[in-house]
């Protein structure tokens, strides 16, 4: 062995131990988790026009719905009851078809990569998996679907009805509405 060889092995291990030892520093997960506490605790605010009125498992996130309700002119209590039934307030949620996060949107990337429409994959154009863990960005991402949903039907119960499954009939937009008129 000449003692250039010599020289590198021990570089080698010295630095993917040092890679070893930063990693369990910077866990990503735990930084992920402590943002979304962070968010969580931000958007907890009794500023809440109707925080009183949201169920206790969407409270948690009224800053971010009615923030999003604000910029997108949607009714915040129709975003709250949106919530409500697709993730019932939980952020990391993942639906069996792939829909993800507080809003359910579906991304570009998981399962919902194979699911093909005329012009190829459906959700091409969708944020990905990781993007939509983020609450702030998924219920934004996802009032901004139901706002052009709305602005597209002219209507409320027809904008559901496309934002839900798609073979529920007007079943989900039905569901939605009767939450909404439950607050």
């Amino acid at each position: 062995m000449t003692s250039t060889q010599k020289a590198i092995i021990p570089g080698i291990a010295l630095g993917i131990l040092i890679l070893v030892l930063l990693s369990r520093l910077v866990n990503p997960t735990l930084i992920a988790e402590a943002a979304t506490e962070v968010a969580v605790i931000e958007n907890n605010s009794g500023d809440c026009e109707f925080n009183d009125r949201y169920p206790a498992k969407v409270q948690p996130w009224c800053g971010l719905i009615e923030g999003a309700a604000s910029k997108h002119g949607v009714d915040a209590l129709l975003i709250a009851s949106v919530m409500l039934q697709e993730s019932g307030g939980q952020p990391e949620i993942m639906s069996s078809s792939g829909a993800v996060g507080l809003m359910q949107v579906m991304p570009r990337d998981g399962i919902a990569a194979g699911f093909h429409c005329i012009n190829g994959p459906c959700f091409a154009s969708r944020p990905s998996i990781e993007e939509l863990k983020d609450p702030a960005f998924n219920v934004d991402y996802g009032v901004r679907m139901l706002a052009g949903l709305i602005e597209r039907y002219g209507d409320i119960r027809e904008a559901l009805k496309s934002y839900g499954p798609y073979d529920v009939g007007y079943r989900y937009a039905d569901q939605v509405l009767s939450i909404r008129n439950s607050f």
